[in-house]
């Protein structure tokens, strides 16, 4: 299946903004099914897990606290080219350098609030998934 999944949060700044229904409607209408899917909330420390890759940067420590500061909803999405496909419709980190009609240009406040997680690698979506996912919660 390499190839054909990617990995999405919608973070906590667009669930607070109850925007959970209009960026799943946007990801199913450009052509994604949903294979897992779940809503909670992270600690600081499974954040912090999650974005180990960014450990020695200036930014992790507020990133792992906005990331466990509320709600997120993780997924597992599927279609052909999904990580390329997902990147191309969540748009620029910066919504201000965003394409129009990206989920990043309509929902991010910011480039730290910026509505969405998506894999940047098949080999991270793999990996990403497997973080939230067991093989049983997948459909």
């Amino acid at each position: 299946m390499t190839g054909n999944i990617t990995f999405t949060m919608i973070k906590p700044d667009a669930v607070e903004a109850n925007n959970i229904g209009p960026i799943l409607a946007m990801i199913n209408k450009a052509g994604f099914n949903i294979l897992a899917m779940k809503y909670m909330r992270l600690t600081k420390e499974q954040a912090g897990q999650f974005y180990a890759v960014h450990k020695e940067r200036p930014f992790y420590g507020e990133l792992t606290e906005y990331m466990s500061s509320g709600p997120i909803v993780a997924a597992i999405l599927t279609k052909p080219n999904a990580v390329a496909d997902y990147r191309q419709l969540i748009g620029a980190t910066d919504p201000t350098k965003a394409d129009e009609g990206t989920i990043r240009k309509v929902f991010a406040k910011s480039i730290a609030a910026n509505a969405v997680h998506g894999s940047d690698s098949n080999e991270n979506a793999q990996i990403e998934s497997n973080f939230f996912f067991s093989e049983l919660e997948r459909f």
